[in-house]
């Protein structure tokens, strides 16, 4: 079968979801969804695509949100419910999020106390995030529970204190883990905040929970799932942002030039930094289609950026055939954390934005333009 994003009518560059991978996705939590009695909504911090919320909508209950605009999103594109947390509001923050959210947790007493009134006023239901002081993600950039964590409160700060108003916790310790590290988690809250469990009309679990990856223990994820709603008569609440948009499309780019220095570079028509600013944060290795670890297959070329930054390289691949201007070269998993996080800088063309339909049809949804870089600046 011809690969899609080979298709002439896919620009280069190019995001493309796969909307047939995204239903399977959802389908998938549904099915949580319906045998645990838990509730899954969707992190836009992850995968913000609004351009697919009519498909996501029919499956999961509503949105999470970091700041105001994720939550004008949610409310304006996708229309259910809306769940919201950031490390600090201002004031102007909860002027604006309260007559929109349903579900607004603080990460500390101090913001709590400071808009307690206003929140209960709104009748919005408000939440406290904690910190289990329990580390689970594995790569220290991305773990909320590292020492010294600024988001969450520990358990110490709660005792004794009154919490009238409050009627959940937000948990959020894991990063693309799997349900074990989920089940070692609660140990840890169960152990600090139990007391307070029994208490609250919910608990949002957050995210990282990557429920869609290919041995992931779904059964377990259910069983742990329906065990906490019966001990404590809470509803249990999942934000993922990764599993929901889990292996649904690519980056498509293009080789636009070869040059040698200590081996055969390739520059293309993206740029890591800017387009996949993981790659160098992290850092990680993204897939490639059809290519391997260099000296694997005869031709290893190292990947470059189309920028001016030194630092733009993706890493060493090792190709069937050579490499040559005009070749597509597909950046696999690419709609999570990644579209979210581009950058317009240095003016490098930014990709696109399509979708390839059920039915084997690319849609553009969205083409970018100097108006778009122009408007970034003042």
């Amino acid at each position: 079968m011809a690969n899609p994003y080979l298709n002439s009518a896919v620009p280069s560059p190019c995001y493309v979801c796969d909307e047939a991978a995204l239903e399977r996705n959802l389908q998938l939590m549904k099915r949580v969804q319906d045998e645990s009695g838990a509730h899954i909504i969707l992190a836009l911090k992850g995968f913000s695509m609004w351009s697919t919320f009519p498909l996501v909508r029919e499956y999961l209950r509503g949105c999470t949100a970091s700041s105001v605009w994720e939550a004008r999103l949610a409310a304006e594109e996708f229309g259910r419910e809306v769940h919201a947390y950031a490390p600090a509001y201002k004031q102007t923050d909860i002027d604006a999020l309260l007559p929109i959210v349903h579900h607004i947790s603080f990460n500390s007493l101090s913001q709590w106390q400071k808009y307690r009134e206003q929140t209960l006023t709104a009748g919005v239901s408000a939440g406290l995030r904690v910190n289990p002081e329990h580390q689970e993600a594995e790569t220290e950039l991305y773990d909320p529970s590292a020492p010294g964590s600024r988001l969450g409160i520990r358990a110490a700060e709660l005792s004794g204190v009154d919490l009238t108003g409050i009627e959940g916790l937000h948990v959020h310790n894991l990063c693309e883990c799997d349900s074990y590290a989920l089940e070692r988690t609660l140990e840890a809250v169960e152990s600090k905040f139990g007391d307070l469990l029994h208490q609250m009309k919910w608990l949002n679990l957050g995210g990282g929970h990557l429920m869609t990856r290919q041995g992931y223990d779904v059964e377990h994820l259910i069983s742990q799932l329906k065990r906490l709603q019966e001990t404590y008569n809470l509803q249990v609440i999942l934000e993922p942002g990764s599993a929901v948009a889990w292996q649904t499309g690519p980056l498509v780019a293009e080789v636009v030039d070869i040059i040698e220095n200590e081996g055969q570079i390739a520059l293309l028509d993206i740029s890591a930094t800017a387009h996949m600013p993981d790659v160098l944060e992290m850092p990680y290795r993204p897939t490639i289609t059809g290519a391997r670890e260099p000296g694997v297959l005869p031709h290893t070329y190292k990947l470059g950026g189309n920028s001016c930054l030194a630092g733009d390289v993706i890493g060493l691949y090792s190709f069937a055939e050579p490499l040559k201007p005009g070749d597509r070269v597909i950046f696999e998993d690419m709609m999570h954390y990644t579209m979210v996080k581009t950058s317009f800088f240095n003016g490098v063309e930014h990709p696109s934005i399509g979708i390839l339909r059920r039915d084997g049809t690319f849609d553009l949804i969205r083409k970018f333009s100097y108006e778009d870089f122009r408007g970034r600046l003042s």
